[in-house]
């Protein structure tokens, strides 16, 4: 097991590659915000590899998520609006592998999964295999609110998590406009569907000379998983402290129609989590990889139970090592791929020389994946510019044996009389 990036307990920093906003100012002296629309993002354009021909474009998607996402924090927005407006923005872009532009199954059909969940109610609403949204994240974020309206007519409890036509059908009766399945396909993700499927049948025609088959598997594999791993995800903080994670995701390239993946599974695609009884810290976690291996790891909830330890650093790290890469869940896998964007955070006493009570919301966030790549971007209400950056596995890294982990801190101030 080789863990890169690693900083040390206790010592988080932003990675030197990391473009946009100035570097973060550690020294407690922050710049004051207009109002007390505080808030940070953290989003990412999936775990799995991105080539350096197409890094402008997804470091400029997770840009564009980021500065949507502090628009609506500055406004006064709630982190579980802001995460699922940040989503959007990710599931917008033809270069990601959900909403528009996401892979195509076996039968030539887009299905996409998606998720949110709000760390103060503990809410959640998901959507999975579902056709026809060009914003799946729109859907899981309705079922969310829904759900908080209380009980339906003869006492029904609201559902939190809907599948395939149904998912469909309660999106459109609930005021979502449905995308014809021609605009949902780009030309990026056609193109992608037509070489796996001569792929496919390539390495189909040769399995009786075993020695080929090895190798077209080999390279099957490498292109319809480790190359389109692209689920997209966010982390938010506002202004009240509250936290908020989404995902969403079009699955494996040439899946099974009817297949779920971790974006829409509870404790698996994301979780968040507001500070309350014996958590000292909110969290916030959203993951990417493949989503048959973070379903049977739970790794968005595992990562949230142990950021309440006191290094989130080697935390994060260990949870990593022992409950994915090592995970005896996982035992008989050869190649355990995923990544996971965390933050967590709590309040702080800061020095002030004004008559005010200045407190701050100090925020840890951190990366890591065990595949090639992973591009995440964040930024904070107090930043001028996102910044972004495409995390990598050194040279000679093993992916899914090998992983890479790297973060920050982010202090908030919010002036409290």
């Amino acid at each position: 097991m080789e863990a890169t990036g690693s900083l040390g307990p206790g010592h988080l920093q932003p990675p030197g590659a990391a473009e946009g906003a100035a570097p973060v100012d550690r020294s407690g002296r922050e710049a004051a915000t207009e109002g007390s629309s505080v808030g940070f993002v953290l989003v990412h354009a999936g775990a799995g590899y991105h080539s350096e021909s197409k890094a402008k474009e997804y470091k400029q998607v997770c840009k564009k998520a980021c500065q949507k996402a502090i628009e609506k924090l500055q406004a006064g927005a709630l982190a579980v609006d802001v995460v699922t407006a940040a989503l959007i923005e990710l599931e917008d872009s033809p270069f990601t592998n959900a909403g528009m532009g996401s892979n195509l199954n076996l039968s030539g059909d887009i299905e996409c999964d998606a998720s949110t969940m709000d760390g103060k109610s503990l809410n959640f609403g998901a959507v999975g295999a579902l056709r026809g949204i060009k914003n799946p994240i729109l859907v899981a974020n309705k079922l969310l609110s829904e759900a908080q309206k209380g009980k339906l007519s003869a006492g029904r409890i609201p559902p939190c998590f809907l599948v395939g036509e149904g998912a469909y059908k309660w999106a459109v009766d609930h005021g979502i406009v449905p995308c014809p399945p021609d605009v949902m396909a780009t030309k990026f993700s056609l193109s992608a569907f037509r070489k796996n499927r001569r792929k496919l049948e390539l390495a189909e025609k040769v399995e009786t000379e075993m020695i080929q088959t090895k190798k077209r598997r080999e390279v099957s594999e490498n292109t319809n998983v480790t190359a389109s791993l692209d689920t997209v995800g966010a982390v938010v903080v506002d202004h009240a402290g509250n936290v908020a994670a989404a995902v969403s995701s079009g699955g494996l390239a040439m899946k099974h129609p009817g297949r779920v993946g971790q974006a829409a599974v509870y404790g698996c695609g994301c979780w968040a989590e507001n500070t309350s009884g014996p958590n000292v810290y909110s969290t916030a976690v959203s993951t990417s990889g493949c989503g048959e291996h973070l379903v049977r790891t739970m790794l968005a909830r595992e990562c949230s139970v142990a950021l309440q330890s006191e290094d989130a650093h080697q935390a994060l790290l260990e949870t990593m090592q022992k409950k994915f890469v090592r995970s005896p869940f996982l035992a008989h896998e050869d190649s355990v791929l995923g990544g996971v964007i965390v933050l967590r955070c709590c309040r702080c006493s800061l020095e002030s020389e004004s008559s005010l009570n200045t407190q701050a919301l100090l925020v840890e966030f951190l990366w890591s994946h065990t595949t090639e790549s992973m591009c995440v971007g964040y930024m904070s209400t107090q930043d001028g510019k996102a910044k972004t950056h495409i995390s990598r596995l050194p040279p000679g890294a093993v992916a899914g044996q090998s992983l890479a982990i790297e973060g920050g801190v982010c202090r908030l101030r919010n002036p409290v009389t």
